[in-house]
């Protein structure tokens, strides 16, 4: 028995296009768009319409960085994939990208397989994987080749955390040759953890451990000294480089400088960065530690770079890097030693939102919105046009947006398993109405009508988006 759906008088907007349309849909896929009030969208029958008068039609967001159930710091992440992908539902996220992670000493296959068991029957929406790369050898190096025909194209490794994920620059090397031959992409978190390791030491024997401290020791010129050798290291490889979390305008120039010369190098921010500052890792009695992330927060004056590098496509894409650990009994860790507050703040419920907001404020177009949350993410990881837009031929995963509802972020009324928003009292313009993941309602008229297990796992293509 085949569904069909139609979705009548909204405003329908992509990366390229505004149009005023309805969007037919057939078991799970988009079939057509066409004009409101021709004769073909007239003639269409559904058992379902949906009327977005005065709304916007969107493509489901695609979050390309999130971490639930991550273990760091001796605890996991408190969202699990069960409740982090509902949030995510809840904040017209219909994809995720998450990280399964390689131990040292275990196998690229061994971290694959425990992330889907954790994944698979509990997701709310379509998920995929990247591959934390934590010891680069000859078998892993192998692996890599195995897992990119698989569908699992894209290896993050990190300059930073020194005996946790840490790679020298000759195992980066050594993976990123053997990217630039399978097709895969490496995603760098980029801070010189080596230095930032001597700074936490020094700063320690000095007393100086409250929450503020984590933004001062990870300073900006480590981040743009580490992007700069990354993307040094991806040209001898001839090998693209897609850079994570960009915090700092330092590390944006490095980014813009490459792409300038011709190279593939990308770059990606988050709302943390473009919406909070070291003025809330400074807040006092321990509250700080709510906004230890990594890269850290930085002082106001960097966020005009973010924007501008949104705006001028020197940054691509806005993820969350999604990775809560509630305030009591996780980020409390850390009372008397910043270095032991497990780094990470929730946000997968609240990037779509946030970057209306950010179309509100006049930083960027709606469809510039649409592109850095949707489109570019699918492309830069293989899932487009299945994702990130609405075309025929797309699986049916749409937002119905109320572009005038107001809101008020807070924890009383979000639906992330954390127990603070690191937004809390923020005012919001914009708020999601109605999703579809696969032409299924996901989020009814404000209500959750999904399921766990509805989701499924979707391999990936290789990057679209390589110059």
């Amino acid at each position: 028995m085949s569904s069909r759906t139609v979705i009548r008088n909204g405003l329908v907007i992509t990366a390229s296009d505004e149009i005023h349309a309805d969007v037919l849909i057939e078991d799970g896929r988009v079939v057509a768009l066409a004009a409101t009030g021709t004769p073909a969208a007239e003639s269409w029958t559904a058992e379902k319409n949906i009327d977005a008068t005065g709304k916007y039609v969107i493509p489901g967001g695609v979050d390309a960085h999130t971490h639930m159930e991550l273990p760091f710091g001796g605890t996991f992440a408190s969202d699990t994939f069960e409740t982090g992908t509902r949030a995510a539902a809840w904040g017209g996220t219909t994809t995720i990208v998450d990280f399964a992670v390689q131990s040292v000493g275990r196998s690229l296959r061994e971290g694959l397989d425990a992330w889907n068991a954790k994944a698979d029957g509990n997701c709310a929406i379509d998920y995929a994987f990247h591959m934390i790369v934590s010891d680069v050898n000859q078998e892993t190096l192998k692996e890599m080749d195995l897992l990119v025909q698989e569908g699992v194209t894209s290896f993050k490794q990190f300059m930073a955390y020194p005996g946790v994920f840490y790679s020298d620059d000759g195992q980066i090397l050594r993976a990123m040759q053997r990217s630039a031959e399978n097709g895969g992409l490496i995603m760098m978190h980029a801070e010189n953890g080596i230095a930032i390791d001597v700074l936490v030491e020094q700063a320690l024997a000095r007393g100086e451990t409250d929450p503020r401290f984590h933004g001062e020791v990870r300073k900006a010129l480590l981040e743009a000294e580490a992007t700069h050798r990354a993307i040094k290291l991806a040209q001898v490889a001839g090998a693209p480089l897609y850079v994570v979390h960009v915090s700092a305008q330092e590390a944006v120039a490095e980014i813009a400088r490459a792409r300038d010369e011709g190279l593939n190098v990308f770059g990606e921010t988050c709302p943390q960065y473009l919406f909070l500052s070291t003025d809330n890792l400074a807040e006092p009695d321990f509250e700080g530690s709510k906004y230890v992330c990594s890269t850290p927060l930085r002082p106001k004056e960097h966020q005009a770079a973010l924007w501008r590098g949104l705006r001028t496509n020197d940054l691509q894409v806005v993820s969350t890097d999604h990775c809560p650990f509630c305030f009591v009994g996780q980020k409390e860790l850390g009372r008397g030693d910043f270095s032991k507050i497990p780094n990470g703040l929730p946000g997968v419920e609240n990037r779509m939102d946030l970057l209306h907001q950010a179309v509100v404020d006049g930083h960027i177009s709606r469809r510039r919105w649409i592109e850095i949350a949707c489109a570019t993410p699918a492309r830069m990881f293989g899932l487009y046009p299945k994702k990130g837009t609405i075309a025929p031929g797309a699986d049916a995963d749409i937002v119905i947006y109320d572009p005038h509802a107001e809101q008020v972020m807070s924890v009383e009324t979000h639906h992330m398993n954390v127990d603070y928003s690191a937004y809390e009292g923020k005012r919001v313009t914009g708020q999601v109405e109605t999703v579809l993941s696969r032409g299924e309602p996901v989020i009814t008229e404000r209500e959750f009508t999904g399921r766990a297990g509805h989701g499924v796992y979707t391999p990936r293509s290789t990057c679209q988006y390589l110059l």
